[in-house]
């Protein structure tokens, strides 16, 4: 090939550029973009559980060390005080918003943003709010805009959960459709959802069994109403596959503890057989009065999730950091808090590139603040427990980058920028 001056020059000037710019980083001697230092690392995935500090690099960890030096950080952050964990993955959430329907597919799911990143999560799994038909225009209209990490259940019924009638309608409930759009979108779909069936018989069960196993994926269940020709130990025992995941374990309307308090045997049997059971919070499926004996005899969530819609958000619900401190509440130790809202959750939706603070994984990152003092916290029938603990999402990284700063540890303070007066 021949060279022109020209080009020659532009070859020049790069390779002087690349020197300078290596210089320039053997000079300053900075390996990290950001660094988070003095905090109190919770990673469950890699069994840390102690003060450690987290480096960050074009978007993914770089070390979690005891001791890193701030001076190989262009920006360090100060968490004295502080829990640094995986960020927050939800599983249950609904974020179909924008169509201006009245249901579940319109004005009462909620946009991811605004609730995300402020409650110290990174990732979502939509759960079941469309199904085959109208998948695509909740991809569009929300998961391709949102700056939150959204993956979806796809639910059975084809136009997902748009009001009562449609929900019924087992006409609409295509297994072999359903798992074909899934295997149309491989990077966003997790799994399957059926939810809130009331007939007497096991069709949207079957069904949305059906689509796990054409689409080899799970499925996540909202048992719906209660009826005698569907028995729960039937369903756990016989139905639900290993990985199968049952969403609201402390709803009031399960035969979940029965007459003499005790839970029922064939939940530890199902769990024993690898059904997961996720909290799936929302705005009337978690009671104190099946929480506080359920926690108490080991029937305990594997998964904590949310819920999240307009009206879980603004009850007893409120967001995932108030039910993971609601456990603390219950006698769940913090380590396994944290567990069951990352690393769990990751490996439940299979996706389990995140939920933890590995070197060379994608840079999620919550910064937790554990408050001690007088607190009240509200189940779904809107009773109250009172509560000395309370965790605070002080911040919240995504990729690296800081998407939640409660109160501005990664920003300079204002008098740096501030014009300088001559005397």
């Amino acid at each position: 090939m021949k060279l022109t001056a020209l080009t020659i020059r532009w070859v020049a000037l790069a390779i002087l550029a690349l020197a300078f710019g290596t210089a320039q980083a053997q000079q300053t001697g900075r390996r990290y973009d950001l660094l988070i230092k003095n905090g109190h690392v919770i990673d469950p995935k890699n069994s840390i559980n102690e003060p450690r500090d987290v480096a960050i690099t074009a978007g993914k960890i770089a070390a979690v060390e005891k001791n890193i030096d701030p001076a190989l950080a262009t920006k360090v952050v100060d968490a004295k005080g502080l829990y640094i964990t995986p960020g927050i993955i939800d599983i249950h959430v609904h974020v179909y918003a924008g169509t201006g329907g009245k249901s579940y597919t319109g004005d009462l799911s909620v946009y991811p943003d605004p609730h995300s990143f402020r409650a110290c999560t990174t990732t979502m799994a939509d759960a079941g709010t469309s199904g085959w038909r109208n998948f695509e225009d909740f991809k569009q209209r929300v998961i391709d805009r949102s700056k939150t990490r959204v993956f979806a259940f796809l639910n059975i019924v084809g136009h997902g959960m748009s009001g009562g009638q449609f929900e019924q309608n087992t006409e609409d409930m295509d297994s072999q459709k359903t798992a074909e759009m899934a295997k149309k979108y491989p990077d966003t779909v997790v799994g399957f959802k059926t939810a809130h069936y009331s007939k007497p018989d096991w069709t949207a069960v079957d069904r949305v069994l059906e689509a796990g196993r054409i689409a080899n994926l799970p499925i996540m269940v909202d048992y719906g109403q209660v009826v005698p020709e569907r028995p729960h130990e039937e369903f756990y025992l016989k139905k639900m596959r290993p990985g199968d995941i049952y969403t609201h374990l402390y709803r009031k309307y399960d035969p979940t503890i029965d007459e003499n308090g005790k839970v029922r045997p064939y939940l530890f049997a199902a769990k024993k057989r690898g059904v997961i059971f996720d909290v799936g919070h929302g705005g009337g499926s978690l009671v104190w009065r099946y929480a506080v004996p359920a926690m108490k005899q080991g029937f305990v969530p594997d998964s904590i999730s949310t819920d999240l819609h307009v009206g879980s958000m603004n009850a007893g619900m409120k967001d995932i950091v108030n039910i993971m401190s609601k456990f603390l509440v219950l006698g769940m130790p913090l380590q396994e808090v944290i567990l069951k809202s990352t690393w769990n959750p990751a490996k439940e939706i299979k996706r389990e590139q995140f939920g933890h603070l590995t070197v060379g994984a994608t840079a999620d990152v919550a910064v937790l603040r554990l408050e001690r003092g007088d607190f009240g916290f509200v189940d779904s029938d809107k009773l109250l427990m009172k509560g000395s603990q309370r965790l605070a999402c002080e911040m919240t990284l995504m990729g690296g980058n800081v998407m939640w700063d409660l109160n501005g540890r990664a920003s300079e303070p204002w008098e740096k920028s501030a014009p300088q007066t001559k005397k």
